[in-house]
């Protein structure tokens, strides 16, 4: 189980938001679960101020590559894509939409990461991922049960 921060924005926006995922070993090498993020970023100057926010779920897999060539067993390779669906809303400043009026549109999403985790003890330690999933940089501290 991960929980962490989300650094940068969806669609190139900056931004910042929290988020949750497990997964499940269903093989040696493979893990299954889902993921829940939430990020927010706003784009202002001169008094106005525009707010997007981005609330995604989402299917995701792992390959664990660890197990072929690290002999480290508190070191966790691993990548994988999500599947889900991304509800986005937005907030124009009150009398000016100006360019930036589009909320982008809820939809399905579809996300590829990879990741380490880093583990302390047996049960706890740190992680951080990359890619194009909720955020492009996501880290916190996970648990292993």
């Amino acid at each position: 189980m991960n929980a962490g921060i989300n650094l940068g924005g969806t669609y190139g926006g900056g931004g910042v938001g929290v988020g949750g995922s497990f997964e499940v070993g269903i093989h040696d090498f493979i893990s299954v679960g889902g993921q829940a993020d939430f990020v927010t970023w706003n784009y202002g100057w001169t008094g106005y101020k525009w707010k997007y926010n981005f609330l995604t779920i989402a299917a995701r897999g792992s390959y664990h590559f660890g197990k072929h060539f690290l002999t480290m067993d508190n070191l966790d390779l691993y990548a994988g894509p999500s599947l889900g669906y991304r509800v986005s809303s937005y907030k124009s400043p009150d009398g000016f939409g100006g360019i930036y009026s589009d909320s982008y549109g809820s939809g399905v999403f579809f996300g590829v990461f990879t990741g380490a985790r880093y583990y302390f003890n047996p049960g706890m330690g740190v992680f951080a991922e990359v890619g194009h999933n909720a955020s492009p940089f996501k880290a916190g501290i996970t648990f292993k049960f």
